[in-house]
């Protein structure tokens, strides 16, 4: 899930719809609701965002500390024109990468992954290997994964499962986030069981791939990708 943020609801719907278009959730908010949605938000809403995408508001300098502070997501911030001065302060104020307007919604899932990979040692190029052969790559930029260097189509729900719990490898992750990386934390017309239909099917078919099971279910804990 992407957070947008800007004070223009033009602005923050054209994204949410480009985002929905590359099958990736988007939410939009102006920034008075965003801080108080990040500073109350739970930690399994938060633990969904896989970046922060700030435009134009007046407290955007003060933003970078309160996301900081409750998420490890990359922030990224859009500018209207090229403006060196501009350009470092954002960077003083903690933002991850600054773009220019307009920008492809594909250029900043491709820059949120570069900065996710800067801040995660073990990933050193555009894609991870996940399990302890090297058999299983997973890839964070809309593209499917590989078995043995073959293509391993997947819906895309189950795709972003899986990256998901690729991402955060060995942490167990709740059904309900799980649920808001896929569907949003403000989704209410999806039932939160549909999460158990995606990952039963996705397990199904690693098993056929590799002939072992990456992911691990406890009951009432969550799930885990384990190698």
């Amino acid at each position: 899930m992407y957070v947008i943020v800007d004070e223009r609801p033009m602005v923050t719907d054209g994204y949410v719809a480009n985002f929905n278009r590359e099958g990736v959730t988007s939410v939009g908010l102006v920034a008075d609701d965003f801080e108080g949605w990040i500073q109350s938000a739970p930690e399994t809403d938060l633990d969904a965002v896989q970046g922060f995408l700030l435009g134009n508001c007046e407290q955007r300098p003060d933003l970078p500390e309160m996301i900081q502070k409750r998420s490890r997501a990359p922030i990224i911030a859009m500018i209207e024109t090229r403006c060196l001065t501009e350009t470092l302060d954002l960077f003083r104020a903690g933002i991850d990468d600054v773009v220019r307007k307009p920008v492809h919604v594909r250029e900043i899932l491709a820059r949120t992954e570069a900065v996710w990979r800067r801040s995660q040692r073990e990933r050193a190029s555009d894609s991870v290997v996940a399990d302890r052969t090297a058999r299983l790559r997973v890839y964070f930029d809309g593209r499917d994964p590989d078995v043995d260097g073959e293509k391993m189509p997947l819906p895309r729900r189950e795709r972003q499962i899986l990256e998901f719990l690729v991402r955060n490898r060995g942490r167990r992750m709740t059904k309900e986030q799980v649920f808001n990386a896929v569907y949003g934390a403000f989704t209410s017309d999806v039932d939160e069981s549909v999460i158990e239909g995606h990952i039963s099917k996705l397990r199904k078919k690693l098993r056929q791939k590799l002939n072992f099971d990456p992911i691990e279910v406890r009951r009432y804990l969550g799930y885990a990708f384990v190698n």
